[in-house]
């Protein structure tokens, strides 16, 4: 018997599954995990360190959503200088009830996206509800969909980015302000970024702090996703110490972020420190800001169960509106 899977490029995606939309299927998939209700082992990495890359497969199965999702995505640092992006990957989804594939997506623009879609999912329940002005570390595409996901839950009026490569952060300044007609400004110091920011992105492969923390405004969130290993931290340790903290899920956090990991083994942090994770915050278990002067941080790695809901999400929709291609098996 012939079957049919639906291939759904990044045009496709972008079409089926806007960003608005991604925040609230990641507010589903956050509230469905921390219920105890998703299926999601750890993911399993692959170093290949003579090509500065890491390979990461991400399976995952919630009965909310019907399927199973596999995510292979690779991380290869270099590619920056040979015109590559630096991340790349694909995501196949399953039947939850027949174990059929259905869909093979773009997997280096969804995983953009839900990383997006999750700091705009965070904004909106952990900052100020009057947050104007956002500052983003990294110019490239996770960057970018930072600052979308930022902009589809808060009446944001100026961005401010800050990279290491003057040319990437012009090129994402203009870009975004067309894209989102906001003011988008390159700034050339860190202090620049902060000093003013009401939601701080960090979306880099920076092995050290990008900021002072003595340079955060009162009140300011803060989404950090750039780190995924125990070696890479992106965020200061006084602001770590400091900060109403939330992260995407206790166990991959504590297992693979040295956002946390490092200051934990200096003593300088307890596991208890972590406040909740966002599901329990997006289900209402949890409250979220409790001041409006106090510094909110989300730290995400991650999850299988981000790629699970947008796939999900994007496929129904491309079935809805005929995008893809169907192709036979």
């Amino acid at each position: 018997m012939s079957r049919k899977i639906r291939i759904l490029s990044e045009k496709d995606i972008r079409e089926a599954l806007p960003m608005r939309e991604a925040v609230a299927a990641m507010k589903e998939a956050f509230a469905e995990l921390s219920a105890g209700r998703v299926t999601m082992p750890v993911r399993t990495h692959i170093d290949i360190p003579e090509h500065a890359g890491t390979a990461l497969f991400m399976p995952c199965f919630a009965e909310r959503f019907g399927r199973i999702g596999l995510k292979i995505v690779n991380l290869f640092d270099n590619n920056a200088v040979k015109g590559v992006p630096r991340i790349q990957g694909l995501v196949c989804l399953f039947d939850g009830q027949t174990g059929s594939p259905i869909a093979l997506l773009n997997g280096t623009y969804l995983t953009a996206l839900r990383t997006g879609a999750a700091s705009g999912a965070a904004t909106d329940l952990l900052a100020r509800t009057d947050a104007a002005t956002v500052a983003i570390f990294g110019a490239g595409v996770q960057g970018r969909t930072q600052l979308e996901g930022v902009c589809a839950v808060r009446p944001v009026q100026k961005a401010l980015v800050f990279d290491p490569v003057a040319n990437a952060a012009a090129a994402f300044a203009a870009e975004m302000s067309r894209a989102l007609c906001i003011e988008v400004a390159a700034v050339t110091s860190p202090r620049e970024a902060v000093f003013k920011a009401d939601v701080v992105c960090t979306a880099t492969v920076s092995t050290t702090p990008v900021f002072d923390d003595a340079h955060l405004r009162a009140g300011t969130h803060i989404n950090a996703v750039g780190s995924y290993k125990p070696d890479v931290q992106e965020i200061p340790t006084e602001t770590v110490r400091r900060a109403h903290l939330i992260v995407d899920h206790r166990t991959s956090a504590l297992g693979e972020t040295g956002d946390l990991i490092i200051p934990l083994r200096q003593g300088l942090i307890k596991e208890s420190d972590i406040y909740a994770e966002l599901g329990q915050i997006a289900a209402g278990k949890s409250p979220g800001r409790a001041s409006e002067n106090g510094i909110t941080l989300f730290k995400s790695v991650g999850l299988a169960i981000q790629d699970l809901a947008a796939a999900a999400r994007a496929f129904e929709n491309a079935v809805e509106k005929r995008l893809g291609q169907l192709v036979d098996l």
